[in-house]
């Protein structure tokens, strides 16, 4: 690689966002379908919404998508149309693929730390994907950066905050060894993300 071309990488084009955008949304909803077969929980607002999905019998995906309903105004001021627009449909995507794979993508035995670990592994690579084509998957993270920019107050501490009350709400909800099981699966994530989520081995935007 030139000096020129890392200070001017190359940008994706629409075809390249597209199937970043499908790439990312499939794998991460074939992450929640074994995530949801094995009735544990993840943080963030999918945790949210799979917490409510248990409690109200309605499905992951739609209950994911409604949750992330009041969040794109708050994209839109922080990250721009493109963000938001991009993080709709990924959020879309995912709440349709997640609503309709299980009709295609039948489960059989897996052992919860197994899964814990295919669902952190699969759903960090595909909110990989998702981030380095200028989108994510909404929700808390959005109002993380909001607040951080208005009040000073750190985006990690907020979505830190987030979390430790989904995970204790988990245990209302769920057995505690499915819990555990849980957090296994949010290290995982956020493992696979700190360390492959770099811009200096990522050049293109």
């Amino acid at each position: 690689m030139t000096q020129t071309e890392s200070i001017h990488p190359q940008k994706h084009g629409p075809v390249a966002d597209a199937q970043g955008l499908l790439f990312g949304s499939g794998i991460a909803s074939a992450a929640m379908v074994i995530l949801t077969h094995l009735g544990l929980v993840t943080g963030q607002t999918a945790g949210l919404a799979v917490l409510l999905s248990y409690v109200t019998g309605y499905s992951f995906g739609t209950v994911f998508f409604v949750v992330n309903l009041p969040f794109y105004w708050l994209g839109y001021r922080r990250m721009g149309w493109r963000f938001t627009l991009k993080t709709f449909a990924a959020v879309g995507l995912l709440s349709l693929f997640s609503n309709h794979l299980p009709d295609f993508f039948q489960i059989g035995y897996i052992h919860p730390a197994v899964g814990a670990i295919l669902f952190g592994m699969m759903s960090g690579a595909g909110l990989l994907a998702l981030f380095r084509h200028g989108a994510s998957l909404g929700g808390v993270g959005i109002l993380a950066l909001y607040l951080q920019d208005s009040t000073g107050f750190r985006a990690g501490y907020t979505q830190l905050l987030f979390d430790t009350c989904v995970f204790t709400l988990a245990f209302f909800v769920i057995d505690t060894p499915l819990v555990l099981y849980s957090l296994l699966g949010a290290l995982v994530v956020n493992l696979t993300i700190t360390i492959n989520h770099r811009k200096d081995w990522y050049v293109a935007t």
